[in-house]
């Protein structure tokens, strides 16, 4: 049956009063799961209003009773894996290994984030000046609004959003990706049974126009994002125009150089899982390869032969290696991307747009494309597809390399393969990408280091996830103590009734 979502708001679910709803669908069957509200204006206003309720309490929490409520969570989490993964699976399309690993994210930020007990202490010194103390403390700001992408439902709103903002003393409204809603508003259920007071966290679903409200809402004072460059650029300088603390990640093109000394196979398995692996849909996918030409026709033969043993089917299938991806709409712009890039004078070596699954005809599928000699200033070369799309760019050595990786405009991470230290280092000193990895073609850090993107990638100061997060979602307040002695104080008395 087709369930009718409702929005989550201070505690419980609420009968949303809009008459615009907005399918969603299953991705491995096509078929339409849910009709997910378009929350009116008055019921972001509700959101908020309930979160900024709720904060003087939850602020004034001793930590170690906050950090109790993630440790509940922590446990609830463990304990409904299996539910949430099939949930992920089902509403968007990653293969069930992917959908856990999404699950387990959110596990690993809550795990981070019960360390806040740590990591937002201060620091303090004695006599700064004669018998003057200092101490600086770390202090929650408010309301946060998190708004958050369709293609990880459990990492990032309930893995890089909420724990640590919750953990630090602030409260939050989670603004849900429309076509995948489903698994954050059965966390903040799991939020509720650890123990997390009413209006703590709220999760909701409106469009960009209800969206608006939290650039401009006095009682929000921190705005966390996650998705397109555009969308992101208007976010951040709306909200930093209104005063309020912005984090924004946006649109990449990852990019990874393949020297002639790497072990071809490794390296192409390596390229396999980072450019196909939820298909395509994630950030820190690697859809460019930059080839040595020496190598590039031994690579390219190499990746070929691999991406064909991928299994794509159903999310839920275990033995599925590419599932869908998340909606007819988001097939149609990806093979219009694939089209251009023919048109533009890509050679396609792997052709996936006309692939089947038997028993799932009605479902997004795509197989793993492959598009060799994608020359500079092709479009498909330097703007994010989103999906199994894999462009091979040929250059003569390392510097060439370099310099043309460098030259795109969005720089969330790098990779390079060699065997060379020299080269290795003089990449990872001179690349431009915030996440660099060597030998390794998804570098993103676990939770104590942050998610670090730089140039169109991201606008803001502090990323997300380690230290910069619990910086984010506090503020500094720096204390100056002085103490006057029995004796000065009596004198000081004295001078007093004296005038």
């Amino acid at each position: 049956m087709t369930k009718k979502l409702q929005p989550f708001i201070n505690g419980k679910y609420v009968e949303s009063a809009t008459t615009k709803f907005t399918d969603a669908f299953d991705p491995s069957t096509g078929k339409v799961i849910a009709q997910v509200p378009c929350c009116t204006a008055q019921e972001v206003e509700s959101a908020i209003n309930a979160a900024a309720a709720a904060y003087p309490a939850w602020s004034s929490t001793p930590i170690l009773k906050r950090i109790e409520v993630l440790h509940n969570l922590r446990a609830l989490l463990n304990k409904h894996m299996e539910e949430l993964t099939y949930s992920v699976a089902q509403e968007n399309g990653k293969t069930w290994a992917e959908a856990e690993g999404d699950v387990a994210k959110a596990k690993e930020g809550t795990e981070q984030a019960i360390s806040a007990v740590n990591l937002v202490m201060g620091d303090c010194l004695m006599d700064t000046t004669s018998g003057f103390d200092t101490a600086l403390y770390r202090e929650p700001l408010g309301v946060f609004a998190g708004i958050v992408p369709f293609n990880f439902p459990a990492m990032i709103p309930m893995g890089w959003m909420a724990p640590m903002c919750i953990a630090c003393g602030n409260t939050m409204v989670v603004k849900a990706a429309t076509f995948t809603p489903q698994t954050a508003l059965r966390i903040v259920e799991l939020y509720k049974e650890a123990g997390l007071p009413d209006g703590v966290l709220n999760v909701l679903t409106c469009s960009r126009n209800e969206s608006e409200m939290f650039l401009h809402h006095p009682s929000v004072r921190g705005i966390s994002f996650v998705g397109s460059t555009s969308v992101g650029l208007h976010v951040y300088s709306t909200a930093a125009a209104s005063g309020k603390r912005v984090q924004a990640l946006c649109e990449a093109k990852n990019h990874a150089l393949v020297l002639r000394d790497s072990p071809l196979e490794r390296t192409a398995a390596g390229i396999i899982n980072s450019a196909f692996g939820c298909a395509g849909e994630r950030c820190m996918a690697l859809p460019v390869v930059v080839a040595e030409e020496a190598i590039a026709d031994k690579l390219v033969e190499t990746i070929v032969k691999l991406a064909k043993n991928l299994k794509v089917g159903p999310a839920y299938d275990k033995s599925s290696t590419l599932g869908p991806v998340v909606n007819e709409d988001h097939r149609k712009s990806i093979l219009a991307w694939i089209a251009k890039g023919e048109a533009e004078g890509a050679k396609i070596v792997l052709d996936g747009r006309n692939v089947t699954v038997p028993g799932y005809e009605g479902g997004f599928y795509l197989g793993p494309t492959i598009m060799d000699h994608v020359k500079p200033g092709m479009t498909v070369g330097d703007t994010e597809i989103f999906g199994p799309v894999l462009g091979i760019k040929r250059v003569a050595d390392f510097e060439e390399g370099l310099a043309l990786m460098n030259s795109n405009p969005f720089a969330n991470g790098s990779v390079i393969f060699t065997q060379s230290g020299y080269y290795a280092r003089e990449f990872a000193r001179r690349t431009h990408g915030g996440m660099v990895g060597i030998n390794v073609g998804i570098p993103v850090p676990i939770g104590m280091f942050p998610f670090c993107g730089h140039k169109n990638s991201f606008f803001g100061d502090l990323h997300t996830l380690g230290k910069d997060g619990y910086r984010f979602y506090t503020e500094s307040k720096a204390i100056t103590t002085h103490w006057f002695s029995e004796e000065e104080a009596k004198k000081t008395l004295v001078s007093t009734w004296d005038n």
